[in-house]
C-alpha cells in the first residue's frame, strides 16, 4: 500500500502532513481558484476528513516509483454517495507537490461544496496558525 493511502485510510495527520511538499498545490473538486503551500493543503485535508464519512479508497493507479498516482475512493458526505479520485504528483524528494481531486456525481459534490463551506473559516484559521 502507498504511504500516503496508508495515512489517510489511518487518519494519521502527521505522516500525511509530512508527505506533502513546502510548495504543494491543492486544486479542489468544487473551487475555482488552486491553493498554493503546505499549510493550507493541510488544513484542506483535515477538513475533508471532518465530513467525509464511510471514506475508502478503491483502487490506486501508479507504479510504486512512479511520479504521479491516482487513488480512487468512494465516501459520503451529508448523505450523499460521493465517488472521487486524488490525483497527486511527487517531486524529486518523493513529497507531494500537486494534489487535485475530483468528485462525481454532482450531488455529491454538491454536498461536499456546502460541508466545506461550512469549514472553511476553520480551516483558514488552521492554516494561519500553521503558518504563524
Amino acid at each position: 500500500m502507498h504511504p500516503f493511502r496508508a495515512a489517510v485510510e489511518s487518519r494519521d495527520v502527521a505522516a500525511l502532513e509530512a508527505l506533502l511538499a513546502e510548495d504543494v498545490v491543492f486544486t479542489s473538486p468544487v473551487a475555482f481558484k488552486p491553493y498554493p503551500g503546505k499549510a493550507i493543503t493541510a488544513a484542506i485535508l483535515r477538513g475533508v476528513m471532518r465530513v467525509f464519512e464511510d471514506f475508502h479508497y478503491v483502487r490506486e493507479i501508479g507504479a510504486p516509483d512512479a511520479r504521479d498516482h491516482a487513488f480512487v475512493f468512494k465516501a459520503t458526505v451529508d448523505g450523499r454517495e460521493v465517488h472521487g479520485c486524488d490525483f497527486l504528483h511527487f517531486d524529486d524528494d518523493g513529497l507531494i507537490d500537486e494534489f487535485t481531486v475530483m468528485v462525481r456525481p454532482l450531488s455529491g459534490a454538491q454536498a461536499l461544496a456546502a460541508a466545506m463551506g461550512a469549514q472553511f473559516a476553520r480551516i483558514e484559521a488552521e492554516a494561519l496558525g500553521a503558518l504563524g
